[in-house]
C-alpha cells in the first residue's frame, strides 16, 4: 500500500499500455515510478474477457508487424503477433475476392515485382482469384499461422458456387501501384500532404471510384473504425502505410498480453490498481484511498475524458463507437484466416474473421471463434443483424452459431478529424505530462509514441537524461 509520502519521483496515472511503456522507460533510467490504476486490472481498453476457454477482445483493434513502437517498446520483447492471411478478402456483389497487399515491400523494385508478376499471372475462370503476397520477413517476433491459399470450392455460399466473378486484374494493379508508393514513401512526406477529411482525399486525388468504393473504402474504415471516412487524410496515409509495408495482425492470447507483458517486466510493486486519483499537481497527486502521494512529476496516461476530469481544460475529441460480437461453432466458415470486409455495406457488420484460425489460443479445442465488428451506433437487436449479414458473407448459415459476447464500447477510438495534430504536446507544464493515443494517433502505435515522447520530456526535465530529443518547455501554459 502506497503511504501519503514522498513515495515516487514519478506518478503515472492509468495503466493502459501508454502509462505502462511509459514507467517502463523511466524505471529502466532509475527513475522511482509508481503506477496507480483505478481499475482493478492493468490495460485499459486492451482488455480480454475469458469465456469458457475462449478469449475475448472488448475491441478488437488491427495491429500491423510494420508499427515501429512494437519493436521499440521495452518489455514487449516476448510479444507474439499472429497474422492474418496477406491482404483481405472482399465480398462484392455476392461474391468473395482476395486483394493482396504488397506486404513487407522494402523498396520500390520490390513493388514492381508485384506488379509483375500479378500481370504474368493467368486468370482462373470460376473461382476467386488468389493475389497474396509471400508473408513479411524482418519480424523475429511474429509467429505466422499456416498461409491461406483463397477462398476453398465448395457448396451452399454465393462465393463459392461455379462462375463467381474474378476481381477485374486493372483494380489491383493500381491498387499494388498505390500501396507501393505509400510503403516506400517518407512518413515526413505524407504530413506534408495537404489535409483533407479522408473521405474527400480519395476523391480530389483522382482515385477510380471503383477502387475507392470497392477496396480503399471498406479497408479504411476497418484501419480507422471511422465508417464515413471523417478521419484526416494524413492519419488515413499512415494507416495505408502500415498496411502496406507490413502484414496485419494480433497478439497471442488476446489485446491483454500487451498490457499484461508491459506489467510483468515493470519492478515488483511498481503497478497498483484499485486507486482512484481524485486530483493531480505538479507536485502530487491525490487518491480516494491513500490521500496525498507527493513526488516530482506526475503522467497522466488516462483517456481523454478521464485526463480531462482531472485536468479541466484539455481537449476531450469526438469518439468512434465500437461494437464486437463473438460467434463459436464447430463448422467455421471456409475463409481461412483473412480478414473479411464488406464492400457493399449491406448490413451492420464491417469487417469479421475467423478469428481462431490466426491465433489458435483464442478458442478451445475444436471450437471455432468468430469476432465480427460493427461501427457506429449498434442497430436495435444487434446479435441478430448481425447473424443475418454473416450468412450472406459467408455464405452459410449462422442459426447453429453461439454468441459468446456483445460487447459495445461508446467511447472506443479518439476522432482525428482534421485539422488533426499528430504530435499534441505531451509536456503541459515542468512536472505535469500527458500521454496516449488522445495525443497522437488513435492507434496502438499512437499510444505507444505518445509514451515514448512523454518519458524522455520527464527524465530531460528531471536531469536524468533523454533518450530522444525533447519538446522545449513553454514559457506559457498551452492551450492543451
Amino acid at each position: 500500500m502506497l503511504e501519503p509520502v514522498n513515495q515516487a519521483d514519478v506518478v503515472v496515472v492509468g495503466a493502459g499500455i501508454a502509462g505502462l511503456s511509459a514507467a517502463h522507460r523511466l524505471t529502466s533510467a532509475g527513475v522511482r515510478t509508481a503506477v496507480l490504476e483505478a481499475a482493478p486490472c492493468v490495460g485499459g481498453r486492451m482488455s480480454t474477457e475469458k469465456v469458457d476457454g475462449f478469449r475475448l477482445d472488448r475491441i478488437g483493434q488491427l495491429l500491423f508487424t510494420s508499427y515501429p513502437e512494437l519493436r521499440l517498446t521495452p518489455g514487449l520483447d516476448a510479444l507474439v503477433l499472429r497474422t492474418f492471411a496477406p491482404g483481405v478478402v472482399l465480398h462484392h456483389d455476392g461474391r468473395l475476392h482476395r486483394v493482396g497487399a504488397p506486404a513487407g515491400a522494402g523498396s520500390a523494385r520490390g513493388a514492381l515485382n508485384a506488379v509483375r508478376a500479378l500481370a504474368a499471372a493467368p486468370r482462373v475462370t470460376g473461382m476467386p482469384r488468389t493475389t497474396g503476397m509471400p508473408r513479411a520477413t524482418g519480424t523475429p517476433r511474429t509467429t505466422a499461422v499456416p498461409r491461406s491459399t483463397g477462398i476453398p470450392r465448395g457448396t451452399g455460399g454465393p462465393a463459392t458456387r461455379p462462375g463467381a466473378r474474378v476481381l477485374d486484374i486493372g483494380a489491383p494493379l493500381r491498387l499494388r501501384a498505390l500501396l507501393g508508393r505509400l510503403a516506400t514513401t517518407p512518413v515526413e512526406r505524407l504530413l506534408a500532404r495537404p489535409e483533407l477529411p479522408a473521405d474527400q482525399a480519395l476523391t480530389a486525388r483522382g482515385t477510380p471510384a471503383r477502387t475507392v468504393d470497392g477496396f480503399l473504402r471498406p479497408l479504411l474504415a476497418a484501419l480507422l473504425c471511422d465508417p464515413e471516412l471523417t478521419t484526416s487524410s494524413r492519419c488515413a496515409d499512415l494507416a495505408l502505410r502500415s498496411f502496406a509495408g507490413g502484414r496485419m495482425c494480433v497478439p497471442e492470447g488476446g489485446a491483454e498480453a500487451l498490457p499484461e507483458l508491459l506489467a510483468a517486466a515493470l519492478p515488483p510493486g511498481t503497478v497498483h490498481t484499485g486507486v482512484r486519483v481524485t486530483s493531480v499537481s505538479t507536485t502530487s497527486v491525490t487518491t480516494a484511498e491513500h490521500g496525498e502521494i507527493r513526488c516530482r512529476a506526475v503522467l497522466l496516461a488516462t483517456d481523454a475524458r478521464a485526463a480531462a476530469e482531472l485536468l479541466p481544460g484539455l481537449r476531450v475529441p469526438d469518439f468512434h463507437p465500437v461494437t464486437v460480437v463473438h460467434h463459436t461453432t464447430d463448422e467455421p466458415p471456409a475463409t481461412g484466416a483473412a480478414l473479411l470486409l464488406d464492400a457493399d455495406r449491406g448490413g451492420p457488420v464491417a469487417h469479421t474473421a475467423v478469428v481462431s484460425r490466426v491465433d489458435p489460443s483464442r478458442a478451445p479445442a475444436g471450437r471455432a471463434l468468430i469476432s465480427s465488428t460493427v461501427l457506429g451506433t449498434p442497430p436495435e437487436g444487434v446479435d441478430t443483424a448481425v447473424r443475418m449479414h454473416l450468412s450472406r458473407l459467408y455464405g452459410t448459415s449462422t442459426h447453429r452459431w453461439e454468441t459468446l459476447a456483445v460487447h459495445h464500447t461508446p467511447e472506443a477510438v479518439p476522432a482525428m478529424r482534421p485539422p488533426h495534430d499528430l504530435r499534441r504536446p505531451v509536456r503541459l507544464l515542468a512536472g505535469l505530462y500527458v500521454c496516449g493515443d488522445h495525443r497522437d494517433t488513435s492507434t496502438v502505435q499512437g499510444a505507444l509514441h505518445s509514451a515514448h515522447r512523454a518519458a524522455s520530456a520527464i527524465l530531460t526535465d528531471l536531469g536524468t537524461g533523454s533518450m530522444n530529443r525533447a519538446e522545449p518547455l513553454p514559457t506559457t501554459r498551452k492551450a492543451a
